[in-house]
């Protein structure tokens, strides 16, 4: 009898074993999905990407553990359009977000549209975020409406308010599909962000998650807690950015104690470049021009169609997939990252939609060079340029909509392979490639004109 027991207990042991490992294979066949995703961060403002004065130890350690990619895109540089293309793998113009919401706006992403979450959560994905939503703050058009179980945020940018923005609207902190706090005490919006992050990481190591997280800051009116004013070298800006990277930090110190690292596909990267040349309405309230990031190396800044709008910081890892201490100059988008989620975790897309993006897992691995090739620069309904290869071709058609018409003596060459900041004109020398890629640029506006009307 003794033995008899013994031997069921070793069985119901060799049996609970195996579920448990099968659970763990279920669980491990399903990577969580991390995206931090700043505001108005610039090219230059990680120590990684060259800033002599921020430390950033978190996120650099992050690019050594994985990839540092330094042509990587947003599809506008601008909130709401860049925030619609990250979540549905499309340029803006054709989910009809391409202008910037504000508290008084009445519309938002349609329901049309097949959201990040949406497609995650089809795969049995808890989905959260925590933040900067600023995709429609009607009911119909909250995160809890486009695949995500919980939300807590500001849900548009956080100058959305008097003296910034003449709006009768109480800029209001939300849970869910209501708003529950006002005024909200910016100063500490980052460190409960995170809190609500960590939180949500912990209640869900049972099961595949996604969390978005994307931050208010460092977009005016800069803010940081208490804990960390006047500890960076940068000044009140710095002081943000390094609070950006602790919370960073915060998030990879959870998965680490939780063992589950490496069945995280993790993705920190910015909405647009830095808010460099401030409208005159944000130098008021104790806003001062210098709270704004750098572009680094790159010309230009959020809201124009140079590279310091577009391009922008992006750190992706995921430990036994992508191998860790690579930097790569390949090109890459948002769009793109859309879709490599998908079709990592197996996502069946619906076929009405078009898409943008490509598939960026086997560049990722280092299996092949980046799809991505070709990237149209959209700013609000017009199209400014196009980068094919380490051509960009950019045409001021300011005056004029249609694209056909522009004399090409407007017209710009780059050559962003060497020159990222656009300083040499190529178009007199290379009078082909000029003709080639306005070509392009012709045929993607006749599909915008036609998507838009």
């Amino acid at each position: 009898m003794t033995r008899l027991c013994l031997l069921v207990s070793f069985l119901a042991i060799l049996c609970l074993g195996c579920i448990d490992n099968i659970k763990q294979k279920s669980k491990s066949s399903l990577p969580n999905i991390i995206i931090l995703f700043a505001d108005d961060l610039g090219y230059g403002d990680l120590s990684c990407y060259g800033n002599p004065i921020m430390k950033t130890p978190n996120l650099d350690k992050l690019a050594e553990d994985g990839i540092k990619l330094t042509s990587f895109y947003v599809a506008e540089s601008v909130c709401t359009p860049s925030r619609a293309a990250l979540l549905t793998g499309r340029y803006p113009f054709r989910s009809g977000m391409h202008f910037v919401l504000g508290p008084d706006s009445q519309n938002g992403l349609p329901e049309s549209e097949y959201t990040l979450a949406e497609g995650l959560k089809s795969k049995g994905y808890a989905t959260a975020i925590f933040g900067k939503w600023h995709l429609g703050h009607q009911i119909e058009f909250l995160p809890t409406k486009h695949g995500f179980d919980t939300y807590f945020g500001i849900p548009y940018s956080n100058d959305m308010m008097k003296p910034w923005v003449q709006t009768d609207v109480p800029l209001s902190l939300w849970e869910n599909d209501r708003p529950v706090e006002h005024p909200v005490d910016q100063d500490l919006i980052t460190e409960r962000y995170t809190e609500r992050a960590v939180s949500f990481i912990r209640s869900n190591t049972d099961n595949p998650f996604f969390l978005y997280l994307p931050y208010n800051m460092p977009h005016m009116p800069v803010h940081v807690s208490p804990k960390f004013q006047g500890k960076s070298r940068g000044g009140l800006y710095g002081d943000v950015i390094e609070m950006i990277d602790w919370s960073a930090g915060e998030i990879v110190k959870t998965l680490d104690e939780l063992g589950i690292a490496d069945e995280t596909f993790l993705v920190f990267t910015s909405d647009n470049g830095p808010w460099s040349e401030v409208p005159e309405r944000m130098v008021a309230g104790g806003n001062e021009r210098h709270h704004a990031g750098s572009s680094g190396l790159l010309n230009g800044s959020k809201a124009t169609p140079y590279e310091g709008g577009y391009r922008v910081p992006a750190i992706f890892r995921y430990p036994g997939v992508i191998p860790s201490g690579r930097v790569s100059a390949d090109m890459a988008t948002t769009m793109d990252l859309y879709m490599t989620i998908m079709k990592l975790v197996g996502v069946t897309l619906p076929e009405n939609l078009t898409y943008d993006g490509q598939n960026l897992l086997p560049f990722l691995k280092g299996d092949t060079t980046s799809p991505t090739k070709t990237f149209y620069y959209i700013l609000g309904k017009k199209l400014w340029a196009v980068r094919n290869g380490p051509w960009k071709l950019m045409i001021n058609n300011q005056a004029k909509r249609e694209i056909e018409t522009v004399e090409l003596d407007s017209a710009k060459l780059f050559n962003l392979e060497f020159d990222p900041g656009e300083r040499y004109d190529f178009s007199k020398k290379h009078p082909e490639i000029v003709e080639e890629l306005k070509d392009m640029m012709l045929n993607f506006d006749k599909e915008m004109v036609k998507t838009m009307n």
